[in-house]
């Protein structure tokens, strides 16, 4: 199983392997044995949410053992800080949480980070890795100096952009399709001590989305820099469930909870928004109220519903973790999760909202945030196998249904119809954790160019189609 629970598939077998060289190994002996029958998947922590880590009566590679053995200090054995605090070398099977703690104990971080921290470094990074710090520094792709991997030939790969180019660029975002991530080398900076939390709500979608295009956009008046905002995100509230969702946030209290549905009701408003954003800043920096106040005087929120909180910067980033743990003790973080996660251009957003939040997902029990936020197309590099929508300003929406109720057939038929609402009003989204099973899908997805780029590198680091079979990428 994985964290979708949807799906299901036995391997024949499952390795565990003690360092990267019995990885190599096996794709070693795949390669040289006449009429290998096997196909090869890696899995981390098996967040994947329709099989896309799974290698159906192939070897499954459990990824963890990688990191399981040696070590005893205050780090893993794999993940190495750079004397000079610039970047940390990490083992693909390494969790993010763990890179983030052994960097703190040096006073950095990586810039670009996932919303949950319990994912491997490996998995992230062979889909692009987002959260509300990529609008400013890009995907977690955009911010690794190199990489070592081993192919689908099974050689070990040192590449970067100077160096094997060509497989640095197709294994990131590369959906595991040309080789396994074994280190990873990430870019660092100075960490903040504390992040400014806040969040603030909007019954109208045009100055919601405005605003949060504004936080994002760089200002000319400053030199094409950013503002100050560290993080921003979204989420959209449909009426049916408004009060059970902004509690089920765990930032509100319940007099907040009543004033936001008392002014949903007061403007008629069938969806609330809310942009979330952080400021981060040091221990004793006394500026960051004064910084902050310019930012919110310049935005267009519901006068009054500004909601702000004050916590370390690890507390923001690990704070999926508590839902999870709080979930699991109800037994709700194991169920069903059949999320659809795409990439809308922004000039389509507004038509999104009135098709789905305002339409579709109208009168619907929802269990699960519905995030939405824009990101800059300038921060990704097209090189790279990720694909994203030909505009410069595209937005992340991420419906993270939960099927709570033995409602997954439900749910799945609603993801096809928001599916089908986009591809009959033209709207040009790219999907993102994608599984499709028509070869003709894929194509769409990527493009003409980039997927014979990509077929190409197929045939040039895994001719045998031996990796990650679970992506139905070149199944058929």
């Amino acid at each position: 199983m994985d964290f979708g629970n949807i799906t299901s598939a036995l391997p024949a077998a499952v390795l565990y392997p003690s360092s990267p060289a019995d990885l190599a190994a096996l794709l070693s002996a795949a390669n040289s044995t006449p009429g290998w029958p096997y196909t090869i998947a890696c899995r981390g922590r098996g967040h994947s949410l329709m099989g896309q880590a799974f290698a159906p009566h192939g070897v499954v590679v459990h990824m963890p053992s990688l990191g399981d053995a040696g070590g005893g200090g205050a780090a893993p054995p794999r993940i190495n800080v750079s004397a000079d605090g610039r970047y940390v070398d990490a083992g693909g099977e390494q969790m993010w949480i763990d890179v983030l703690r052994a960097s703190l104990a040096r006073g950095v971080a990586p810039r670009s980070w996932t919303d949950y921290l319990y994912l491997t470094v490996g998995g992230t990074l062979s889909n692009a890795g987002i959260s509300g710090q990529a609008f400013r520094h890009g995907p977690q792709i955009s911010n690794v100096y190199e990489l070592d991997v081993i192919t689908g030939l099974g050689e070990t790969v040192t590449c970067s952009k100077e160096l094997n180019a060509d497989l640095f660029d197709a294994v990131l975002g590369g959906l595991g399709q040309f080789g396994v991530i074994t280190r990873a080398r990430i870019a660092l900076e100075p960490a903040p001590a504390r992040a400014r939390w806040v969040r603030l709500v909007y019954t109208d979608f045009a100055a919601f989305s405005a605003d949060q295009e504004r936080l994002i956009s760089p200002r000319p008046a400053d030199g094409g820099a950013f503002g100050p905002m560290s993080y921003v995100e979204g989420n959209a509230f449909v009426n049916q469930s408004l009060a059970a969702d902004l509690n089920s946030t765990g930032f509100f209290s319940g007099a907040d909870v009543a004033r936001i549905v008392a002014l949903a009701r007061e403007r008629n408003a069938t969806t609330v928004y809310n942009i979330e954003a952080t400021l981060n800043y040091d221990d004793g920096d006394t500026t960051v109220d004064q910084v902050l106040k310019s930012v919110l005087d310049e935005l267009s929120f519901e006068k009054g519903f500004a909601f702000q909180r004050d916590v370390t910067y690890v507390e923001f980033l690990d704070r999926v973790h508590n839902e999870e743990v709080a979930l699991s003790k109800l037994g709700l973080w194991q169920v069903p999760h059949p999320w659809l996660n795409m990439f809308v251009p922004a000039s389509r957003i507004a038509d999104f909202d009135r098709g789905v939040f305002k339409g579709i997902l109208q009168g619907t029990d929802i269990v699960g945030p519905l995030i939405v936020y824009p990101l800059n197309k300038s921060k990704w590099d097209d090189g790279m196998s990720a694909a994203t929508p030909a505009e410069e300003v595209f937005y992340v929406v991420s419906l993270l249904f939960s099927s709570v109720a033995n409602d997954l057939a439900r749910l799945q038929a609603q993801n096809q119809r928001i599916l089908r609402f986009c591809d009959l009003a033209g709207i040009q989204y790219k999907s993102y954790l994608a599984r499709y099973t028509n070869r003709n899908d894929w194509v769409r997805h990527f493009g003409t160019a980039k997927w014979n780029r990509f077929v190409e590198m197929k045939n040039k680091y895994d001719p045998k189609k031996l990796l990650s079979p679970g992506q139905d990428i070149f199944n058929n």
